[in-house]
C-alpha cells in the first residue's frame, strides 16, 4: 500500500496551494498546484502499470 499512501501524499501537498488559489487569488499558488497535479497524474499512470502488470502475471 506504500504507493497509495504516495498518492495520499501528494494530493495532502497539493490541497493547500490549492485553497490559496482558489479562495485568495495567489497565482504562484497556482502554479505549485499544477506541478503536484502534474506529479500526481504521473504517479497515479506508474501505478495503473503497475496493477496491470501484477494482474497479468497472475
Amino acid at each position: 500500500m506504500s504507493r497509495f499512501d504516495d498518492i495520499k501524499n501528494v494530493i495532502e501537498g497539493v490541497e493547500e496551494d490549492m485553497a490559496k488559489f482558489y479562495e485568495k487569488g495567489n497565482k504562484a499558488a497556482g502554479t505549485r498546484a499544477r506541478k503536484g497535479l502534474q506529479e500526481l497524474r504521473k504517479l497515479a499512470q506508474e501505478v495503473r502499470l503497475e496493477i496491470q502488470d501484477i494482474k497479468n502475471k497472475s
